[in-house]
This record gives C-alpha cells, sequence and structure tokens, in this order.
C-alpha cells in the first residue's frame, strides 16, 4: 500500500473515531488492497459482535472512505 494513500484513508479514519469512541468502539486500519480497492479494516472494543457494526462499517465507514477517496471501492471487516 502506498504510504501516501494508507494516510489518506488514516485521515479519514481519524474523523469517524469520534463517533466510533462514545460507543465504546474503534476501528484500525489493517490493510489496502490496490488491485481491488477494498479496505480491510479490524473493528475494535465494542464494535467487536455488536449487531450494529456491519451498518455502521458499510453505511458509516464506507461511504466516508469512498467519498473521500475514488480508489476506495469497498470495506472488508476482518
Amino acid at each position: 500500500m502506498s504510504l501516501e494513500l494508507e494516510e489518506k484513508i488514516e485521515d479519514v479514519l481519524e474523523k469517524l473515531r469520534p463517533s466510533l469512541a462514545l460507543h465504546g468502539g474503534n476501528v484500525k486500519l489493517v490493510e489496502f488492497h490496490s488491485d481491488t480497492g477494498l479496505v480491510d479494516l479490524e473493528l475494535q472494543g465494542a464494535c467487536v459482535g455488536c449487531p450494529m457494526s456491519t451498518v455502521t462499517l458499510k453505511y458509516g465507514i464506507e461511504e466516508a472512505l469512498k467519498e473521500a477517496l475514488p480508489e476506495v471501492k469497498g470495506v472488508n471487516a476482518v
């Protein structure tokens, strides 16, 4: 993963972390796959096992990343 793109992904995640922290959660960037445009993320804290984590991942985090970075095509929880 390019350092520049990794930094841009981290910048977007950093803006989302306060909202996740309000509910006891966090997210960690694991890997960006440049060939597919998919970002692997690790949900942490209260997000692990939360029934709403899929909604948070797809409609919160994924949408924010796709809007900010056209290289991102989707996210996966790992």
